[in-house]
C-alpha cells in the first residue's frame, strides 16, 4: 500500500483516509479470522487450512484488487487478502510447537518470519519497479497467479504434526479460547503482543508512503528504496531475536529492552518529523530492527498455553497482535486527518509518530508484570535434542 499509495491516488482518487481504511480492513480481516484458523490448525490441521484460505481468499483478493475500479473494491480486496493470510504464520507456529522442543519456539519462529520476510522486501523496490514498468493491475495479477500456486504447493508438500491428547477444551470449538483467556499468566503480555507491531508495520505497510511523499516530496520509486531498507532491517531483526532468548535464558527482558529502543525511535521521529530523509531512514530501520520480537513475545506466552490448545492459544495471541494494528490503522487515520494543517504536513505526522510511541511505551509498562517464561522452557535436555533429531528424520521422505 505504501509502494503503489501515488498510484491509487492517481488511477483511482484515493484519499489518505481510504487508503488507511483498506490497510486497517487488510489487518481487522486477518484478526477475526484467527479464530477461524484457530479453530481449524486443531481439527484439520496446518496443511489444508493454509492451503484452503491462501489460495481462496488470498488469491481472489488480489485478482479483485487488480480489477479496482474505485476505492471501495480496494478496501474489500484487501479484507479479502487479509483473511487469506490469515493462516500463514501460524500454521508454521502450530508445526513448530508440535514438532519441536519448547526451548527452539523463539528462534524456529523468528527465523520463520524472517524467511517470510522476503514478501515484505518484495514489496518495496522491486514492487515500485514492476508497477512502473506493467502498471500495478498486472502485478496483482501476478501476484493472485503466485498464490494459487502456493496453495497447491503447501497441500503437496507439507505434513501435519501429530493430533495432541484430547483436552478440556477440545471438544467445544471456542471454549479453547476462554480457557486461554482465563490464564492469568498471559494478561501482561496482551497488551505487548498486541501493540509492539503495529508502529513498525503501520509504517512499512501504509504511512512511510504519504509520509515520504508529503513531507520530501518523494516519488514511488524513492519510497520503495526507503521501505526496502526498513524490510532488510525487520528481517535482520527477526535472525538476531531468534536465538537470544537461550542466550540470556530469559524472554521478557530481551523483549523489554528492544521495545524500549523502539519506542525511543518514535519518540524522535515525533519530536523531529522534519529531520531529513536520511534521518527517517535511520529512525525507520531502528523501529523495524528493534520491532521485529514479535516471534519472541508469542513464544513468552505460548509457554503458558496448554499442548491441545495450541492452535487456538496461538491464533487468540496473534488476534490480539494484528487486531490492535487494525485499530491503529484506523486511529492513526484519524488523528493525521485531524491534524493535518495545509502547507504542515510536519504536525500530523509529528502526532502520528507520538500516537505509536506512547501506545508502545505503556504496553511495555504494563508487560514489567509479566511472568518471565519458565527456566525448564528455554533449556533443552539431551532427550529433547535427541527427540528433535527423530522429528527431523521422520519428516524427510528419504528416512
Amino acid at each position: 500500500m505504501a509502494v503503489l499509495t501515488p498510484d491509487l491516488v492517481a488511477d483511482l482518487g484515493a484519499s489518505t483516509a481510504e487508503l488507511s481504511l483498506a490497510s486497517g480492513a487488510w489487518f481487522a480481516s486477518f484478526a477475526v479470522m484467527q479464530f477461524v484458523v484457530g479453530i481449524s490448525l486443531d481439527r484439520y490441521g496446518p496443511r489444508r487450512t493454509a492451503a484452503f484460505m491462501f489460495g481462496v481468499l488470498g488469491g481472489g483478493g488480489a485478482f479483485l484488487f487488480a480489477a479496482a475500479s474505485g476505492p471501495w473494491m480496494i478496501i474489500a480486496a484487501m479484507a479479502l487478502i487479509g483473511a487469506g493470510c490469515a493462516p500463514v504464520l501460524m500454521a508454521g507456529m502450530f508445526i513448530f510447537a508440535r514438532s519441536f522442543p519448547p526451548a527452539r519456539l523463539a528462534m524456529l519462529t523468528s527465523w520463520f518470519i524472517a524467511f517470510g520476510s522476503a514478501g515484505n522486501v518484495a514489496g518495496t523496490t522491486p514492487l515500485a519497479m514492476a508497477a512502473e514498468g506493467f502498471g500495478w493491475r498486472a502485478v496483482l495479477v501476478v501476484i493472485g497467479m503466485l498464490a494459487v500456486l502456493t496453495a497447491v504447493a503447501l497441500l503437496v508438500l507439507v505434513r501435519d504434526p501429530a493430533r495432541a491428547d484430547p483436552g478440556p477444551g477440545q471438544g467445544s470449538a471456542f471454549a479453547g479460547y476462554l480457557d486461554v483467556l482465563r490464564n492469568r499468566k498471559l494478561w501482561p503480555i496482551f497488551p505487548l503482543v498486541g501493540l509492539h507491531y503495529a508502529a513498525m508495520i503501520g509504517i512499512l505497510g501504509l504511512w512511510a508512503g504519504p509520509y515520504l511523499s508529503e513531507v520530501y516530496g518523494a516519488d514511488s520509486l524513492a519510497i520503495g528504496q526507503t521501505t526496502l531498507f526498513m524490510a532488510l532491517a525487520a528481517i535482520a531483526g527477526s535472525f538476531i531475536y531468534g536465538p537470544l532468548d537461550t542466550l540470556f535464558g530469559t524472554r521478557k527482558w530481551v523483549a523489554v529492552l528492544g521495545n524500549i529502543g523502539s519506542v525511543l525511535a518514535l519518540t524522535w521521529l515525533a519530536l523531529f518529523p522534519a529531520q531529513g530523509m536520511t534521518q527517517a531512514l535511520i529512525a525507520f530501520m531502528l523501529v523495524a530492527l528493534l520491532g521485529a520480537n514479535f516471534a519472541l513475545i508469542m513464544a513468552h506466552a505460548r509457554a503458558f498455553v496448554p499442548v491441545h490448545l495450541t492452535g487456538r492459544g496461538i491464533t487468540l495471541l496473534n488476534f490480539f497482535s494484528i487486531g490492535a494494528v487494525g485499530l491503529m490503522q484506523f486511529l492513526t487515520g484519524i488523528v493525521v486527518t485531524a491534524v493535518n494543517v495545509p502547507g504542515n504536513p510536519e504536525a500530523a505526522y509529528a502526532a502520528l509518530f507520538a500516537c505509536y510511541a506512547i501506545g508502545l511505551a505503556v504496553a511495555v509498562l504494563i508487560y514489567l508484570r509479566a511472568e518471565d517464561a519458565p527456566p525448564e522452557v528455554l533449556r533443552r535436555s539431551r532427550n529433547e535434542v535427541l527427540i528433535e533429531r527423530q522429528t527431523i528424520k521422520s519428516m524427510d521422505p528419504n528416512h
